[in-house]
């Protein structure tokens, strides 16, 4: 049997870059959608909740406060969710505003292959007919993409290998956020 060291994840993002790119995508959806009051931000279960938690909270240090927003599991509307037997990471979708008409904005943490955001698309489709879909993200994967889709806010683009990881660490505390690489095990 042979011993395979195992690698420290590398830091790609630090604590003090994804603040500030937390706080740019925060002025740059006030700068498009102004007070919020024709728009719905919905996060992604799990890992885009987390991140519109914070957005929400920035909003809020800059005086915005009435924002609609929703939570939406996109499990039983992915492409392989027949190919598995039981879901088990099912979350709550909580969708208590309606999106009709409604410009919706689409967040998740690390957009990869594009699977997860046309389950999003196809998911919210019960629940209204938006003005417009708009997309969210922190980090995007680039050279991963199965689908032709392309985020409207961005934080960062990470180029890693097809086998990497790339993991968004969300801290209790709002400004203890970090990302970093994991690489396959050779």
């Amino acid at each position: 049997m042979y011993y395979i060291p195992t690698m420290t994840p590398k830091v790609l993002l630090s604590e003090k870059r994804v603040n500030i790119m937390l706080n740019r995508l925060c002025c740059q959806l006030i700068e498009r959608h102004g007070d919020f009051s024709e728009t719905v931000l919905v996060g992604l279960q799990p890992r885009g909740v987390l991140l519109l938690d914070q957005l929400i909270h920035l909003l809020h240090e800059n005086g915005i406060f009435s924002i609609q927003k929703g939570k939406l599991d996109t499990t039983f509307f992915r492409d392989d969710f027949r190919r598995n037997e039981v879901p088990h990471n099912a979350k709550a979708t909580e969708m208590e505003v309606s999106i009709e008409g409604k410009n919706v904005v689409l967040i998740d943490d690390v957009l990869f292959t594009g699977r997860s955001i046309r389950s999003a698309l196809t998911a919210i489709d019960t629940y209204g007919r938006p003005k417009s879909i708009e997309l969210l993200v922190l980090v995007d994967r680039r050279f991963s993409r199965h689908l032709p889709i392309q985020p409207d806010y961005l934080g960062a683009q990470i180029d890693a290998l097809q086998g990497d990881k790339v993991k968004v660490v969300w801290s209790e505390n709002a400004f203890n956020n970090i990302v970093y690489l994991e690489k396959q095990s050779q």
